[in-house]
């Protein structure tokens, strides 16, 4: 497989773009696609709040970037202005482009112009589609099958959210935020999860679930709906080739048999009524990280992929940046999770527990969201009590204002776990480097992952 950039498919929607301005470009999944455009030779720029490691990266690969508000540094001269949903609708940028007549569209509309005449792989589930777009994604480049991966994380193993290939297959996270993944156009949907989230825009968990139900219904002709077993509303999914899959419920369709950890990596066998995958080995913690192995597994299946280059390409799997990463894992252990919703929370608390089961599991948790901390904070406080040691750092505010009564006491107040306590950022450095706990698990998905260098210097 190529992955040679100049070889990329050029969708007759963007046909003859010259240049792309993109407000929210340090946005993990706005980045993918102005390295897309960038990586075709079109001029890409940008704007975002505050510089971060993928900023540096952007503009090391030749993007300019911004981080100030101010329509006197912006170009004039673009096709079109791609923004995030994040983005307020004060912002003077985006505000100067819409009220001057350029064409200003969101994310997920180029995302569906992408992938109009591709085979499609979409990702959805409010927990773990990112890790398993990776798997697949990863799966589908190691094997040489070959694929454009617009991810919703930074692969370990190439150290980038989008790669691109000759062959016109595209693997793509699908993000329920905003209803965007209704706009794509699946040949294969994995559906990883369907809880409660983005309660500001759904409005209720009903809401959420039927989202899913009608993203099932874009799979185009003869393609095929890989789902995870039990979910609630799964008797909604009609989609005559649909597999579930389960790494703990034999009922599922795909499933596993003989889990043995060996030398801290899952050794298993996947299970099909018509095919057995023995031996799988995933060098990767957590459970819930065997599960979106096996919705990778289903994928590569599907696609008739070699078993021996199935099991090579899972067993060289890296994972994500900040899923469930190893930062430390020497005498003192040091974990890395984007985790920052109840089930996520409870999957990766279960999954460092199957790991380290003697050890003393010490939390730092940053709640991401008012809106999330208000509505989901009772789940937050059942899966936060579920460790030994809970550290509950502020509210990371991200797009929203701050709301009345609303703070990470909301869910403190609600947790029986004795050992709980709320720091400010700093207290809690203090408190490691005097207590130096032998395992620490961060989470969140703010700007905690700046803290874990910091923790991490604490033991070294």
């Amino acid at each position: 497989m190529s992955t040679s950039t100049n070889n990329i498919l050029f969708p007759s929607s963007i046909q003859n773009t010259k240049a792309v301005y993109f407000i929210g470009i340090g946005g993990i999944g706005m980045s993918a696609i102005a390295r897309y455009f960038n990586h075709l030779g079109i001029e890409v720029s940008g704007y975002d709040k505050t510089p971060t490691t993928l900023t540096h990266q952007l503009e090391k690969e030749g993007i300019q970037i911004h981080f100030t508000d101010d329509v006197s540094l912006i170009p004039r001269h673009v096709d079109f202005v791609v923004y995030t949903p994040a983005i307020p609708s004060q912002h003077t940028e985006l505000n100067f482009y819409k009220n001057n007549g350029y064409s200003v569209v969101k994310r997920s509309d180029v995302l569906q112009w992408i992938t109009e005449y591709s085979f499609n792989i979409c990702v959805a589930g409010t927990h773990g589609k990112t890790t398993t777009s990776t798997m697949i994604g990863h799966l589908l480049r190691d094997t040489e099958f070959g694929c454009n991966a617009f991810l919703g994380g930074i692969a370990a193993n190439y150290n980038t959210n989008f790669w691109s290939s000759t062959e016109n297959n595209v693997v793509v996270e699908a993000d329920e935020y905003d209803r965007s993944f209704l706009k794509l156009s699946p040949n294969i949907a994995v559906i990883t999860s369907v809880d409660p989230d983005h309660l500001d825009i759904y409005g209720t968990a009903e809401n959420v679930a039927n989202a899913f139900v009608e993203f099932s219904t874009k799979i185009k002709a003869g393609g095929c709906l890989i789902l995870k077993h039990g979910l609630n509303n799964a008797h909604q999914f009609k989609i005559n080739n649909t597999n579930t899959y389960s790494v703990s419920n034999t009922n599922a369709d795909i499933h596993i048999k003989n889990l043995q950890v060996v030398n801290g990596s899952y050794q298993f066998d996947v299970v099909h009524e018509k095919w057995i995958l023995s031996d799988v080995i995933l060098n990767m913690g957590g459970l819930h990280n065997i599960e979106n192995a096996l919705a990778a597994i289903a994928v590569a299946k599907y696609l008739k992929i070699d078993d021996d280059k199935i099991k090579k390409a899972i067993a060289n799997f890296k994972g994500v940046k900040r899923r469930f990463e190893k930062v430390l894992d020497g005498n003192q252990i040091l974990i890395d999770d984007y985790a920052h919703h109840p089930a996520e929370l409870k999957a990766l608390i279960e999954g460092v527990r199957s790991l380290y089961p003697s050890h003393h599991l010490t939390l730092i948790f940053q709640p991401h969201l008012f809106s999330r901390t208000n509505d989901l904070k009772e789940g937050f406080a059942e899966s936060l009590d579920l460790a030994d040691e809970v550290i509950l750092l502020p509210i990371y505010p991200a797009r929203e204002l701050p709301m009345e009564g609303v703070s990470s006491s909301s869910i403190f107040n609600l947790m029986h776990l004795q050992k709980k306590y709320l720091m400010e950022k700093n207290e809690m450095l203090n408190y490691i480097n005097d207590k130096k706990p032998q395992l620490i698990v961060m989470a969140g998905a703010g700007d905690i992952d700046v803290l874990v260098n910091q923790v991490k210097q604490v033991f070294e």
